[in-house]
C-alpha cells in the first residue's frame, strides 16, 4: 500500500473454471470488497485468468496452477492481504493444492482471511494436516455452514470459527427479459420449470448416471401433466448440459424440455429464477438463487452443503436422488406445488435472516481490513 492508494488485495478461489455459483462466489465477494475497499487494487488467482479478466474488467487476474513457488511468490509480495475465496475448495487431494498458495503466502508473512469457504470431506492426512496448519496462522477463518465448521473442528483446528453463509446471498439480479426465453425455445403461456442436475465425481460419488437420470426424467414428466409445464434445464457448469440430455432423453415428453444453451452471468442467471413457477435441483447454487427471488424450490441433495441450505430455510430435503426411490420424491414435488403459497412467508423470512448472515462476512473482513490500514499507516509515520 503506498501513501494515497488503496491496500492489494489477493483472491484464491476456484474461479475461471465456468461454474456459474463459483462465479456467483466471486461475484458477491468483490462487490463486498469493493465496497470496503473502493480504491483496492485486486489480483484474482484464477484457473483462467482471460476468463476472469473478461468477467471482471476492474480486477488483474494471474494463474495460480503450475506456476512455481518463485512466480508465486513474486505475486504475493504485492500483497498486503490474501483472501481464500468461498466455495467448496477445501476436501480432500484439492485442498492440498490451493494450500500450496497460500503456504507460500504465509512464509512470507502475509496475513489470510478464509471467506465463507466451504470445507469436506477431509479424511486424508496430508489434506488434513495443511488445513489445520495454515488455518491455524489465519488472521479470520469465517466458513459458509456448520458442516465445514465441524470439519475443521474435527481436523483439529483450534481458532475461533465464524459460521456466515455463501458470498453468493450477497449478489443482486440483472434482469433476464422475456424476449431470452424466447430466442431459448421457451413458449409463452406455460408454467415453466427449472431443473438443474449435476455430474457424478468427488463430490457426488454414490450417483449412479442412468439411474438418476431416469428419476429426474420422471419427475420432469410428473410436472409436466401435473401442471402443464415445460421444463427448463439450467447448466450451472459446462458438463450440465450432457446430463441434462441424459435426462431429456429417458422423458416421455422430451418435446417439452429445454436446455439454456447461451452464456449468462450469475446476476442473470439470478434475474431468469423469476420466471420459474417452481425449481427443483441438485446445484447449490441454483437453489439459493431460487430461494432469493422467492420461487418455491425443492432441493434433491447429493452432500452436506445442500442438506444444511434446505435445513436453513426450512424447506424438505430428501436423499432419493442417490436411492432412485421416486415415490416419496413425486409426493413431495406435488406437496411443494400444492403448499406453495403457504410456504413463500416463511421462506422468505429464513431467507433473509441467511442474507443477513452472508453479510457477517463482511463485517469479520472489515476488521480485518482496519486492521490492516491502522498497520500500514503507523508503519509509513513511524
Amino acid at each position: 500500500m503506498t501513501d494515497g492508494a488503496g491496500l492489494t488485495i489477493g483472491v484464491l478461489g476456484s474461479y475461471g473454471g465456468r461454474n456459474l455459483g463459483d462465479e456467483a462466489i466471486l461475484t458477491g465477494l468483490l462487490a463486498d470488497l469493493r465496497h470496503q475497499e473502493p480504491n483496492a487494487r485486486i489480483i484474482v488467482f484464477s484457473r483462467n485468468p482471460a476468463h476472469t479478466a473478461l468477467a471482471h474488467p476492474d480486477v488483474e487476474a494471474v494463474p495460480w496452477e503450475g506456476v512455481s513457488r518463485v512466480d508465486s511468490s513474486a505475486v504475493l509480495a504485492q500483497l498486503d492481504l490474501l483472501v481464500l475465496g468461498g466455495g467448496g475448495i477445501l476436501y480432500d487431494k484439492e485442498a492440498r493444492r490451493y494450500l500450496r498458495v497460500v503456504r507460500v503466502a504465509q512464509e512470507r508473512g502475509l496475513p489470510l482471511l478464509t471467506y465463507a469457504v466451504g470445507v469436506g470431506p477431509l479424511s486424508e492426512g496430508v489434506d488434513t494436516g495443511m488445513v489445520r496448519e495454515t488455518l491455524g496462522q489465519a488472521t479470520e477463518v469465517t466458513v459458509r455452514d456448520q458442516e465445514s465448521r465441524m470439519v475443521l473442528e474435527e481436523a483439529g483446528l483450534m481458532n475461533p470459527i465464524t459460521v456466515t453463509a455463501d458470498p453468493a446471498f450477497l449478489l443482486t439480479p440483472e434482469d433476464f427479459p422475456e424476449s431470452w426465453l424466447r430466442e431459448e425455445g421457451v413458449p409463452a403461456g406455460k408454467q415453466l420449470v427449472g431443473l438443474s442436475v449435476r455430474e457424478p465425481g468427488r463430490a457426488a460419488e454414490r450417483l449412479d448416471v442412468d439411474g438418476y437420470h431416469r428419476l429426474l426424467a420422471q419427475i420432469s414428466d410428473f410436472l409436466v401433466h401435473r401442471i402443464d409445464a415445460y421444463v427448463l434445464f439450467v447448466p450451472m457448469e459446462r458438463d450440465d448440459i450432457r446430463h441434462s440430455h441424459g435426462v431429456m432423453s429417458h422423458m416421455i415428453a422430451a418435446e417439452r424440455g429445454r436446455i439454456l444453451h447461451n452464456d449468462y452471468s450469475p446476476r442473470q442467471v439470478l434475474g431468469l429464477m423469476k420466471h420459474f413457477d417452481l425449481a427443483v435441483g441438485m446445484r447449490l447454487h441454483f437453489l439459493i438463487f431460487a430461494a432469493m427471488m422467492g420461487t418455491p424450490f425443492l432441493p434433491l441433495p447429493y452432500a452436506g452443503k445442500v442438506f444444511d441450505l434446505a435445513q436453513r430455510l426450512g424447506v424438505p430435503a430428501l436423499r432419493g436422488v442417490e436411492r432412485e426411490v421416486e415415490g416419496p420424491l413425486l409426493a413431495e414435488v406435488d406437496r411443494l406445488w400444492d403448499e406453495r403459497d403457504q410456504r413463500a412467508d416463511e421462506t422468505a423470512r429464513r431467507v433473509a435472516a441467511v442474507c443477513e448472515q452472508a453479510r457477517g462476512t463482511s463485517q469479520v473482513t472489515r476488521g480485518v481490513l482496519e486492521s490492516i490500514r491502522s498497520r500500514t499507516l503507523t508503519a509509513a509515520t513511524a
